[in-house]
């Protein structure tokens, strides 16, 4: 009997787990839930407007917990699509997603009621009016190879009613991902995010008519792996805006592996990158296309690392701080460039001041640049790092930098200024300052700034120095390498304490307390 009471106990147990085992087999195999765009009347013949069999998809995933909206393969003409939470829109290959052509009433989600719209642009202070927007969301993607086309969407702004001008726009989210898609033609903003949290964007493929990816008051976020052009305007830009109707920082942000470059639009798409457009940048200054922090800067920027990047033709990175917000504890490095338009490092804390009445003004410090190989960068504009009369720049680290900078024109040298404007209150961009009485380097209002093993090389003729410091507290040359043009002075001093050079070719080794103004 006790034999046979082990036997069946064995057995039970025996088929419990066998049970127990093809339920979690089951459980596994289990398809995820994904809701095709066809099946709800989607066409995608690129004719037919799709909008409303595309939002129906989604409202019905949304309703039933989540899941994937499905995009196979063709053309999906639309006007505003609205994400909702828990939702993954997935573009198949050979999928794209066409912003529509606005036609009478037929059109985008209007612009909704600004917070505060004062102390940005229009395209800053509204997301509804978008190709794809979500606000106030959760668990949200946008994944798969296919195409997000902005051809209907226009690049500037204020806008009537119907109106698209941003490809992506999300507000206030968390848990984004948008991975692996490619946008052609993005309007003002390719991706607009607003006080988004816990973010990743990565093996994105960008080509656009104004902004590429636009980080807005968002905290912890990765972006990877991602190719930007964007001739017309900035490729990877890191703003804090008063937007939100409050100062909000960007921080804990990493950007790395990623590529910006500013061909005419659609070239770097198709292959053929193509340099004829420069003329049509709305600043007439050149192509943009870089890696910049601001111009809104009311909530400040902190605690961001950008590394393992590529320039070409494009302007340089460019850190302002200039509405009052902190621009501090940044790490960029191992950046190479090529055929830069304007300054290769742009350092800027002003007062502008877009930003409500009483803001004072903010801070740019501990900064550290390492590792930067730049070749043919304009040398009429140099690297300048500037602060204003009674707000230094301060602790800021340069190390291991080499720029081969290409001579001016005869044109651009009877415009030398030999007194740089302050500028303290205008929009902070290299070429506002005029071309520069230095080729390397003008460091103005900083402390406690250190350049160790900086190489400076001349692509041809030359007559300025190569570096030129004014109202500097605390500065060390270590192991700096100038090439000298027919100019005989390398460094000019002027109103410069603590300063400290060794290692430096062809400057000799010296100390010094106090330097009212010197030739070296």
């Amino acid at each position: 009997m006790k034999t046979n009471s082990v036997f069946v106990w064995l057995y039970s147990c025996r088929f419990y787990w066998c049970f127990l085992l093809l339920s979690l087999n089951t459980i596994q195999a289990s398809p995820p839930v994904v809701y095709n765009v066809l099946s709800f009347g989607a066409k995608g013949d690129g004719i037919t407007i799709d909008t409303e069999a595309i939002n129906k998809t989604i409202e019905s995933a949304a309703k039933a917990g989540g899941g994937t909206v499905y995009f196979p393969a063709g053309t999906y003409l639309s006007f505003s699509i609205r994400l909702k939470s828990h939702i993954s829109l997935y573009l198949d290959q050979g999928a794209t997603i066409l912003a529509a052509t606005p036609s009478g009433d037929l059109g985008y989600d209007a612009p909704e009621p600004a917070a505060n719209d004062t102390f940005q642009d229009f395209g800053h202070s509204h997301w509804h009016n978008s190709l794809i927007w979500g606000e106030n969301l959760e668990d949200v993607s946008i994944l798969g190879p296919g195409i997000i086309h902005g051809k209907g969407l226009t690049r500037h702004g204020p806008l009537r009613k119907p109106v698209g001008n941003k490809a992506i726009a999300l507000k206030l989210c968390r848990n984004v991902i948008l991975k692996d898609f490619t946008i052609l033609y993005g309007g003002h903003f390719g991706i607009l995010a607003t006080g988004v949290d816990n973010m990743t964007i990565d093996n994105l493929k960008i080509d656009t008519n104004r902004d590429g990816i636009d980080i807005d008051c968002c905290k912890n976020v990765r972006v990877s792996n991602c190719s930007v052009n964007s001739p017309w305007d900035d490729g990877i830009c890191l703003k804090s805006s008063f937007a939100l109707g409050y100062a909000r920082p960007t921080e804990n942000v990493t950007i790395t592996n990623c590529s910006v470059s500013g061909f005419d639009r659609g070239t770097f798409y198709n292959g053929t990158y193509q340099r004829n457009e420069a003329h049509l940048v709305p600043d007439k200054e050149g192509p943009t296309g870089r890696i910049k922090f601001g111009t809104e800067s009311n909530g400040g920027f902190k605690n961001i690392t950008i590394s393992n990047c590529v320039f070409e033709y494009c302007r340089g990175l460019a850190l302002e701080a200039v509405d009052g917000g902190l621009l501090e504890d940044v790490t960029i490095t191992n950046i190479t460039m090529r055929d830069i338009i304007n300054s290769p490092i742009f350092l800027r804390l002003g007062s502008r001041m877009r930003a409500p009445e009483g803001t004072t003004v903010g801070a740019l410090r501990r900064i550290n640049i390492s590792n930067i190989n730049v070749y043919n960068a304009d040398s009429r504009f140099a690297t300048l790092i500037s602060g204003i009369p009674g707000h230094d720049i301060e602790d800021i680290r340069l190390s291991n930098i080499s720029i081969w900078y290409r001579p001016m024109d005869a044109e651009s040298k009877k415009s030398i200024q030999q007194e740089v404007p302050e500028y303290e209150k205008s929009y902070p961009e290299p070429q506002k300052f005029g071309i520069l009485p230095a080729y390397g380097f003008f460091i103005r209002h900083t402390k406690n700034i250190e350049l160790n093993n900086i190489n400076l090389y001349l692509m041809g003729d030359e007559t300025r120095p190569a570096l030129i410091v004014n109202d500097v507290n605390g500065i060390k040359l270590r192991n700096i390498t100038l090439d000298k043009g027919s100019n005989s002075v390398s460094l000019v001093m002027k109103n410069v304490t603590n300063l400290s050079v060794k290692d430096s070719k062809p400057l000799k080794d010296m100390d010094s307390k106090k330097i009212k103004i010197k030739n070296y």
